[in-house]
């Protein structure tokens, strides 16, 4: 069963300044004692103490977040399959019987040795993952590190 407790409006009904005294007192916006939480550092002092503690000051830390820098890497059955292709458009050259090819102007940083390699590459990149050093040079290639 719910309590109803009447509203202290009710009480004051007939008089006038309903506990407020004079009939300027209780009076405009002035009475609040500013807009929000205005003076909660000084006149809402007890109010910031009972409801609002976490209010001021700051709490915890930050840390800065580091940018990562993603490297666009390519596997070596990738290269495989393209050299013919970037023969024919000129993005990579022959030299004696070996393709060469230059990662940096496909747009990769790094080779990765995922997949089989059927031709001798000479690949030019600023990274190599150690397997893929391995099948370049297995497939009697060569592996350049450019900076």
């Amino acid at each position: 069963m719910v309590v109803r407790k009447r509203k202290k409006v009710r009480k004051f009904r007939g008089h006038r300044t309903y506990g407020y005294g004079s009939h300027k007192k209780h009076r405009g916006k002035g009475s609040r004692g500013g807009r929000g939480l205005a003076g909660l550092h000084k006149h809402k002092w007890s109010y910031t103490v009972k409801y609002a503690q976490e209010h001021f000051g700051k709490r915890g830390f930050k840390r800065p977040v580091a940018v990562k820098k993603e490297i666009r890497a390519i596997n070596l059955k990738e290269l495989d399959q393209l050299a013919e292709k970037l023969l024919e458009e000129k993005i990579a050259e022959k030299q004696e019987d070996k393709i060469k090819i230059n990662v940096l102007k496909l747009g990769y940083e790094k080779v990765l040795g995922s997949g089989k390699i059927t031709k001798p590459l000479i690949v030019e990149a600023k990274l190599f993952s150690e397997q893929a050093i391995k099948k370049i040079e297995e497939a009697k290639g060569k592996a350049v590190i450019v900076e």
